[in-house]
């Protein structure tokens, strides 16, 4: 029997020659992230020094505060403090700060590479299998462990094949591909299993629009979410000059899948997760009479360079609503200056954006668009919990960047090919 992409990887990670679903097994990490709001300062440090441990290699360690910058108190600064110096302290070179979410800034780096090992205090440490690499989310123990080894334990996941076949229409985005998927699944319908996406639909998307499927795995309770590397792949790390010793896997045709689901990109229309859950999934146009106070678009999993720019084409030429704020957060600063250069956000600006620095913390509601009782948010974004973005109070919809261009326009949820 062979073996899918994940089994690959882990296999290799482990020094063995196969590896099957529901193994245990010792794999090596190729890199570990650690960010500010549950990096260092939750128990890692203060245990760190307890075993009287070092850091096992500093070059596979990456810290960035992404979550509390800029800061919007003395606790957030405090916090943003304690990673930079414990950074400082452990000559970590690798510290980045004030410049974006951290996925955005791994993938950007070349930190995260195909058929390598992953693993971050984030759940969304998922998105890196855009590029082929096993990546997962871990808790402050397991990092404790991984800084010190160099390794973890993982139990082999199975796999779900999520195939998508088709194209995709105008004013439908990957955004639309990474919710219906959800919906169909369902948040815990791929707990503690990779979900490998395959098909022409995928295959056709830029990297930008993979990292945003691959980035909501997690919203499907899975342990990975992985995209076959490809040409594409090797193409965005040959223009970054990002070189490397990695390797891209595909899946043995009779690698064994757990599930298959199979979607039709042609039948897809823009789609809208409801409050407050991430499957709640409903064609745009049954929400048309749903009215909104805040319009965002950002964070590691929809404010890419590709998102600004579809979601300019909307603005052009028109305004947001009276009323209605749109927030704009690039999920970088190497996305902020590439919009800046190529006019984006000055387009974002004249329709009447307000453009943040990049940051997670309107995402999670930390500081710079935060939401009050009774307020209506429609994001890019991937959470829509109860009280993500502030209040308790308020709701919270999650749409592909031009469906949330077109609700800032109309002050309402509205179907965005109207204006593409």
């Amino acid at each position: 029997m062979g073996m899918t992409i994940t089994e690959k990887i882990l296999a290799k990670a482990s020094g063995s020659s196969e590896a099957k679903a529901g193994e245990i097994l010792w794999v090596k990490v190729d890199k570990a992230m650690m960010d500010d709001i549950l990096g260092p300062r939750v128990e890692i440090a203060e245990k760190m020094k307890e075993l009287n441990a070092e850091v096992w290699d500093k070059d596979k360690v990456v810290i960035i505060s992404d979550h509390y910058t800029p800061p919007a108190n003395s606790k957030q600064a405090e916090i943003v403090k304690f990673t930079r110096e414990w950074a400082a302290e452990n000559e970590i070179d690798n510290y980045f700060e004030f410049v974006g979410p951290c996925h955005q800034i791994m993938v950007e780096n070349g930190f995260a590479l195909p058929g390598q090992v992953v693993v971050g205090t984030d759940s969304h440490t998922c998105m890196y299998g855009a590029l082929g690499t096993f990546s997962t989310g871990i808790g402050s123990t397991e990092m404790l462990g991984v800084l010190v080894t160099g390794e973890i334990w993982l139990k082999v996941p199975e796999t779900i094949k999520v195939e998508w076949r088709g194209k995709l229409g105008k004013g439908v985005m990957a955004k639309d591909i990474a919710l219906k998927t959800i919906g169909v699944i369902g948040h815990s319908g791929a707990t503690y299993k990779a979900v490998e996406y395959v098909g022409e639909t995928i295959s056709d998307l830029n990297m930008d629009e993979r990292m945003a499927i691959t980035n909501m795995a997690v919203e499907k309770g899975a342990k990975n979410g992985i995209i076959p590397a490809d040409d594409k792949t090797i193409k965005y790390l040959d223009d970054r000059d990002i070189r490397g010793n990695y390797e891209a896997f595909i899946s043995d045709d009779d690698a064994e899948f757990c599930e298959t689901f199979e979607f039709s990109a042609d039948e897809l229309e823009p789609v809208v997760a409801c409050p407050h859950e991430v499957d709640n999934v409903k064609n745009i146009s049954e929400l048309e009479d749903v009215k909104i106070d805040q319009a965002y678009i950002g964070s590691c999993t929809g404010g890419r360079y590709y998102d600004l720019m579809m979601a300019a084409e909307v603005l052009k030429g028109r305004k947001v609503a009276k009323g209605v704020r749109l927030l704009i957060s690039p999920a970088s600063k190497e996305v902020w200056d590439m919009c800046a250069k190529d006019g984006i956000l000055q387009t974002l600006s004249e329709a009447g954006a307000i453009v943040l620095a990049p940051s997670c913390g309107a995402c999670l509601g930390l500081h710079s668009g935060a939401l009050a009782p009774g307020e209506v948010c429609i994001s890019s974004t991937n959470r829509n919990f109860l009280g993500r973005m502030g209040s308790k109070d308020s709701f919270i919809y999650l749409a592909s960047p031009v469906s949330v261009a077109a609700a800032a326009i109309e002050g309402k949820i509205v179907d965005p090919r109207k204006y593409l």
